[in-house]
């Protein structure tokens, strides 16, 4: 009796590597389109069809995959958990979150353990602080494994959104609208999205020529941007702010409304991450709107990769996120 196609003969037909034809079956976005339509013309004739639950009885892992993140209700971290957990439905697997109070080696080594006791057939985990890297080097070698938002030095697999590129486009727009310098209000140092959102910044200044103002640091709390923002409000050279996140930005807005420093006429707001909210602040917000389906989408595709090949990965792989402009961006005041 004939054998069923295997992605092997997709790949011999197609003209492409197994990994080519696996990304394509996981939508990957880093694809060419002629590639991909090669791929599903190869799937189409052979009439192939991804053997999950036979690939589940020779490696002894369930259809599931584990995450862990932090127990955190950030509009990031949730968005991508979210947009993770259909990816992966799409695709047949379960998801298990483990939530952590804290990413550091104790609590992440005990959230992969418990992943690893319910044989989960890999684990993607969400590292956006110094703290995660010693659990990560830590893990065992053989469990398929992708990294979201973690060390941009570490050799691994990883996905993140570019926050350099992002927030230098935040910061040119400011400038771009006729600013001298922007004020930067700053997300926690521990973070990698806050230590390239205050590179991206830093590197527009530097780039238009411009003074580089002192840092303004900050959490990533409305709060603590109502903080901030009273302080920047008292300075009249202040002008054009770009804040670490839309939170912050709220904070801000309200801080200067206060003290009577009107939005955009008198000081321009930009943020990031474009909640839902930020649409509705007043005046609606300008922000850098990641694009947290990609990077669900291509996370599940690097693991999803090393699940079918029984090898690691160290790809990489960064979204590039879009400005929104909104109403919170104006002029300078004559």
């Amino acid at each position: 009796m004939a054998r069923n196609p295997a992605m092997t003969d997709v790949a011999r037909l197609a003209g492409v590597s197994h990994q080519t034809v696996s990304r394509v079956l996981n939508d990957h976005p880093n694809v060419r389109e002629q590639t991909r339509s090669r791929v599903r013309a190869a799937i189409a004739e052979l009439g192939y069809r991804p053997n999950r639950a036979a690939r589940t009885l020779v490696t002894g892992r369930s259809q599931s995959i584990g995450v862990v993140t932090q127990n955190s209700t950030l509009y990031g971290p949730a968005s991508l958990l979210a947009a993770f957990e259909q990816a992966a439905a799409e695709s047949g697997f379960a998801v298990s979150v483990a939530s952590v109070s804290v990413l550091d080696q104790p609590s992440i080594a005990e959230a992969v353990t418990r992943h690893l006791d319910h044989r989960v057939a890999g684990i993607m985990v969400i590292a956006p602080v110094m703290s995660a890297n010693e659990a990560l080097d830590a893990l065992p070698a053989d469990v398929p494994l992708v990294t979201v938002d973690g060390d941009p030095d570490r050799s691994a697999a990883l996905v993140t959104v570019d926050q350099v590129t992002g927030a230098r486009d935040a910061t040119r727009h400011l400038l771009d609208a006729g600013h001298r310098t922007v004020w930067h209000v700053s997300g926690p140092p521990e973070w990698f999205d806050s230590a390239g959102r205050i590179e991206g910044w830093r590197q527009a200044l530097e780039l238009a020529g411009v003074e580089v103002p002192p840092l303004m640091p900050a959490d990533w709390t409305a709060a603590s941007g109502y903080r901030a923002g009273q302080m920047l409000a008292r300075m009249p050279e202040v002008s054009a702010i770009f804040a670490a996140n839309d939170h912050l930005a709220l904070g801000i807005l309200r801080a200067m409304n206060e003290r009577g420093r009107r939005v955009p006429e008198e000081v321009s707001v930009v943020g990031f991450d474009d909640v839902p909210e930020a649409a509705y602040f007043i005046p609606p917000l300008t922000t850098v709107r990641p694009d947290f389906r990609a990077v669900a989408r291509a996370s599940l595709s690097l693991l999803l990769e090393q699940i079918e090949s029984g090898r690691a990965t160290t790809e990489r792989y960064t979204v590039a996120p879009a400005l929104v402009s909104r109403s919170s961006v104006a002029p300078p005041p004559r």
